[in-house]
């Protein structure tokens, strides 16, 4: 295993299935939090998004990096929207150019429509096409009480998880033809809910049924929506979101009784973009760990 410049995590299987047990040899965030993985060496690429461009919103870290640079390898030139992390952002398009991809940073607030115009538009002026939309970007904030969630937190919430989505695929579908796609990110917490993430598991519900019915109006188009719902990821919004005793036991009540690793994600998403799920739309990928959902 091995670590390069840039704070990507380089690992075979094994090292990613035991995390835990290598986490001490492994760079650390600024609170001792092992970093997560991006990468994986054992990834071969197959051309399958070549001439493809795609936007990833939340591209900058987590499981939008973990994209990022699995469809960079792929082939897909990349515009990478974020909100607040220009670091994060800036060493994920180094990265991007590192493996010989072409990369765009916007930063901007993904849940204004107006911003979303300017996204798709700054897309086609850049590359002079749009195919893949990756709606990821999130926020979250624990809260014990329905009480304690206030409204400007709730619509903040909802701006960014779900009115984000809607309003850059409103924006995007102008451009989008037969064979594009859009890939929303959920959770796992739309299925099984979450005590302190009553506002957060709720927009991932509507996730969801938007994916579901966008999926059918667009069919005919051939234009493919499906949906990813993670479940325990190792991300930078778990270390900054969740006491230090919730991240010790993070995963562990998952089958696979661990938490995920971006790079285990990303495989899904160029599923997804790619002609290998050519007769699939309106439907939902669970990572989780194991955990049965039945939805």
């Amino acid at each position: 295993m091995g670590y390069n410049k840039d704070n990507f995590l380089e690992g075979t299987l094994e090292d990613f299935i035991n995390f835990e047990q290598v986490s001490e040899g492994l760079p650390k965030t600024e609170d001792n939090q092992p970093l997560p993985y991006y990468e994986r060496d054992d990834y071969r690429a197959a051309g399958k998004l070549k001439g493809k461009v795609a936007i990833i919103t939340g591209g900058n870290s987590g499981i939008g990096r973990a994209v990022s640079l699995a469809y960079t390898l792929e082939g897909a030139k990349i515009v990478i929207a974020f909100y607040g992390d220009q670091e994060g952002a800036e060493e994920t398009k180094a990265r991007v150019e590192e493996l010989g991809g072409e990369v765009l940073l916007s930063k901007g607030d993904i849940g204004d429509a107006a911003y979303c115009e300017e996204l798709v538009q700054k897309t086609i002026d850049k590359f002079g096409r749009l195919d893949i939309v990756v709606n990821n970007a999130s926020m979250q904030k624990p809260e014990d009480s329905l009480l304690d969630i206030e409204d400007k937190s709730l619509e903040k919430t909802f701006k960014t998880n779900i009115f984000g989505m809607m309003r850059l695929a409103r924006a995007a579908l102008p451009h989008l033809k037969q064979g594009s796609a859009i890939i929303n990110t959920t959770s796992s917490t739309a299925y099984e809910g979450n005590a302190l993430l009553i506002d957060y598991s709720s927009t991932k519900g509507a996730i969801v049924s938007f994916t579901r019915s966008l999926s059918m109006n667009l069919a005919k188009q051939g234009v493919r929506v499906n949906a990813v719902a993670p479940g325990p990821i190792w991300t930078p919004l778990i270390t900054e979101t969740f006491p230090d005793e919730s991240v010790k036991t993070f995963g562990k009540n998952t089958p696979m009784d661990r938490p995920g690793q971006p790079a285990e994600m990303a495989s899904a998403y160029v599923f997804l973009a790619c002609n290998d799920s050519s007769y699939m739309t309106g439907q939902v990928l669970h990572l989780n760990g194991g955990v049965i959902v039945n939805g």
